[in-house]
């Protein structure tokens, strides 16, 4: 056994009276979180919470605090083998996150074989008292070696990244937007919830009488709205549309149609919302285990793309993560493996991609390719396998070579890895939010607030070219 991974505990007649222990541990939100779990306790005021700016307005449960002299007692002194008996602490000053805590112990006394009584102190980094106390314990009357195991890690269905950019978005003016037949619940209350938020100022298109009933079992107030007439859903496609080509609205919000019809009235050639750029979508991936936000494109829109068009798929996505805040995008070209190969196609674009990048032909972000998706995502991944760039291994957007491969990758992470998603469909006149109803509540928030930050910042991408403009002259 490993000398340097074993722990040897203490024997209740090796223990003496002034032996002591202690470790340190910092107070996290997961900490709560998981406590909360186990115990039940879902009291607010030790919860952190996704609307409070600063999470050190929550406090860990006292139970928490006194339980993490258990890790001395269990593990150094006496070690494995100890049971409790009893305790009787008395907590005083509040822990919070990022407080860094000190747990001692101390034996005070030995009674009757295997009882020991040991002093308990709980001490904060800026010296108060957290906890103090006595607890008794059965000690362990053989030796025993144990290895320092590795507790398996736990994901916390935890989702950050979305309320920061909800919260970026409502700070700028509403997005008007066109809702596509909103006649059932959930395609209706994403809109109206997106509007409580101020995101969006909804434009609802459709049967009135039925998207009145839904607001009623919904219990929303609607009747600030405008609501458009629209005979069926087709109806209501063109009129969306039409009315953002016109500037009506400035963005469309899916609703209870089907996207392809919604879409095959966006790129019309003749009263379209087409660009000299291609349509395309992209997913912004909230991933419990990932620091940041994963753009994935394309997963919805472009079936089996050229090289042209993963051109338009690449500055695209490195474009709405730039309005996301992402000063530089690191774009990962994805393929089954990080070598060019004659034979993989998708090797050969990415490859190519990543040299246009390079020679300034795509503008605003960083592309390598090809990359497997382990070392696309995964800096231990690419370290083992020699892969040295700025993308390698810490990717902000993933580039999948066609739309089966994103689409599944897209719901791989959904199902499997507990992200969620927000979607978006750009390269048209105005950005079209492809909400399913499916999408829960804060994938449609997500949504539409990469609609109003994209909207914003393909705003100031045109004032800043008109300036230039004006300058040349």
């Amino acid at each position: 056994m490993d000398k340097t991974l074993t722990l040897r505990n203490t024997t209740f007649d090796e223990l003496v009276v002034g032996a002591s222990a202690r470790i340190e541990r910092v107070c996290t939100t997961d900490d709560m979180v998981l406590f909360a779990r186990a115990s039940g306790n879902l009291n607010p005021l030790n919860l952190p919470s996704h609307d409070v700016h600063d999470s050190r307005a929550a406090f860990a449960p006292s139970l928490w605090v006194g339980s993490l002299v258990s890790a001395v007692l269990g593990n150094l002194l006496p070690g494995a083998g100890t049971l409790y008996l009893t305790q009787n602490f008395r907590f005083g000053e509040r822990v919070h996150p990022g407080d860094k805590l000190a747990v001692e112990v101390r034996c005070v006394e030995k009674r009757e074989k295997p009882v020991a009584v040991f002093d308990v102190r709980v001490v904060k980094d800026n010296g108060a008292l957290a906890c103090e106390g006595v607890a008794e314990v059965a000690c362990p009357l053989t030796t025993i070696l144990s290895r320092r195991e590795e507790l398996p890690a736990i994901i916390l269905d935890q989702h950050e990244h979305f309320e920061c950019l909800i919260q970026a978005a409502e700070h700028l003016p509403p997005l008007s937007t066109a809702v596509v037949w909103p006649d059932d619940h959930n395609s209706l209350m994403g809109a109206v919830l997106s509007a409580e938020r101020g995101l969006i100022l909804p434009v609802l298109i459709g049967p009135a009488a039925k998207i009145r009933t839904a607001a009623q079992e919904g219990g929303a107030d609607i009747s600030s709205y405008r609501i458009v007439e629209a005979a069926d859903c087709h109806e209501a496609c063109m009129v969306a549309v039409e009315m953002t080509r016109r500037g009506e609205t400035r963005a469309i919000m899916k609703g209870d149609v089907h996207s392809e019809d919604l879409l095959a009235e966006v790129v019309k050639k003749d009263g379209g919302l087409r660009t000299n750029r291609r349509i395309t979508h992209v997913f912004a991936m909230d991933a419990p285990t990932l620091d940041r936000l994963l753009f994935i494109s394309d997963a919805a829109v472009n079936i089996s793309p050229d090289l042209a068009a993963k051109v338009d798929i690449v500055q695209n996505a490195i474009d709405l993560a730039r309005a996301c805040g992402v000063e530089t995008p690191r774009v990962g070209v994805l393929s089954a493996v990080e070598t060019v190969n004659p034979s993989i196609p998708s090797t050969l674009d990415a490859a190519i991609l990543s040299k246009m990048a390079e020679r300034g032909q795509i503008k605003g972000g960083v592309v390598d390719g090809p990359l497997a998706m382990d070392n696309a995502v995964d800096a231990t991944a690419a370290r083992t396998k020699g892969i040295s760039s700025l993308v390698a291994g810490r990717a902000d957007i993933l580039i999948a070579p066609n739309l089966e491969a994103g689409n599944m990758l897209a719901k791989e992470l959904t199902f499997v890895a507990h992200a969620e998603a927000a979607g978006l469909v750009i390269g048209a006149r105005a950005p079209i939010m492809l909400t399913s109803r499916a999408d829960n509540d804060r994938s449609r928030l997500g949504s539409a607030a990469l609609a109003l930050l994209y909207h914003h910042w393909r705003e100031g991408q045109r004032e800043t070219q008109c300036d230039k403009a004006l300058a040349a002259e």
